[in-house]
């Protein structure tokens, strides 16, 4: 009988990524997908037709029960993926109502025990119903936290907010929050990171991560990581980056910060599926890696899951225990 020994592998947790749904996706998000990939093609001087590429990009949100996540995840090393849904409701149509929609993703984690946690994504126009909605996706669905899209046309320290962090802070739940660019059409002044400082400071019994911090506005989400100790950023959308360097190197450069215990990995799939495969992507997050380049292991297990598996579950508290303020 031969053993062998080295360090114990690095579990892996995706904590940005959406199901690939057009049940779950508004078509106008997907068709200007598509519309971005065919006028990037074209720009290059690729002999691509407008019609192939929307049917290309369309089919990639047919995955309405995540089996082929699950497979994705599997052949990349993930052991488990932190499904987000933001509330589109006043800047899409949906197939699905709010209800529907929540449902569909406590669906998928019964079908995949184990592989997926859920940030229900709220809007504060949506009054007392969607409060209610909330508690019930936290407290009978087993939802994990919360997921803000600013970008539809709100801050996330609007005051319409609060009831929502009230039950996050009761309950030890994390929220999510985009920040940077989004659709074409909605407004990008609501993704400036600094916009969640005055909700951080008037809930810090709260984690608040920033969706995409260390990729836009590194500089402001960094700092506020810095001075902020309920802050966090996710890596999500990586594979954008615009860095003359190439993505790997622009991460590696946030990740001598000093302030990994900060930074949360995530992919933003299935958005990338037609550039690579999931497992090319996170094969990039190897040890040795140019983007884990002269990053301590310790480090490194916290950036790729520990710190998102902590928030998730390490501050969650019984419902009715009100966290500090």
């Amino acid at each position: 009988m031969t053993t062998t020994s080295g360090p114990e592998p690095v579990r892996i947790i995706d904590a940005h990524v959406n199901l690939g749904s057009d049940l779950a996706i508004p078509p106008e998000y997907i068709n200007e997908q598509a519309e971005n990939a065919y006028h990037r093609l074209a720009a290059m001087g690729q002999p691509v037709k407008r019609d192939r590429i929307h049917d290309r990009v369309h089919a990639q949100y047919q995955d309405h029960d995540a089996d082929r996540l699950v497979k994705e995840m599997d052949a990349a090393g993930v052991a488990e993926s932190v499904l987000i849904v933001p509330d589109f409701t006043h800047v899409a149509d949906a197939k699905l109502t709010p209800v529907e929609l929540a449902e569909l993703h406590a669906g998928i984690m019964r079908r995949h025990p184990g592989r997926f946690r859920v940030l229900w994504g709220v809007d504060p126009r949506a009054g007392d119903e969607g409060v209610a909605l909330f508690e019930r996706c936290v407290d009978e669905l087993g939802f994990q936290g919360m997921k803000l899209y600013p970008l539809a046309g709100y801050s996330p320290s609007d005051r319409r907010l609060y009831p929502y962090y009230e039950i996050c802070a009761a309950r030890g739940l994390p929220v999510l929050s985009h920040t940077g660019p989004g659709w074409q059409a909605l407004d990008f002044t609501y993704g400036q990171p600094l916009l969640l400082d005055q909700a951080s400071r008037d809930f810090p019994g709260v984690d608040f991560v920033m969706g995409h911090g260390a990729v836009t506005h590194v500089e402001e989400a960094m700092y506020l990581c810095g001075y902020r100790p309920n802050m966090y950023v996710d890596v999500s959308g990586f594979v954008s980056v615009l860095d003359p360097d190439g993505w790997q190197h622009h991460l590696n450069r946030v990740f001598k910060l000093g302030l990994n215990h900060k930074i949360v990995f995530g992919s933003s799939w299935p958005a990338f599926r037609l550039s690579a495969t999931l497992a090319q992507v996170v094969g990039e997050f190897r040890e040795g890696s140019t983007v884990f380049a002269g990053i301590k292991r310790s480090q490194r297990k916290m950036i790729m899951g520990a710190t998102i598996d902590r928030l998730l579950t390490g501050n969650r508290q019984p419902a009715g225990q009100t966290g500090a303020q």
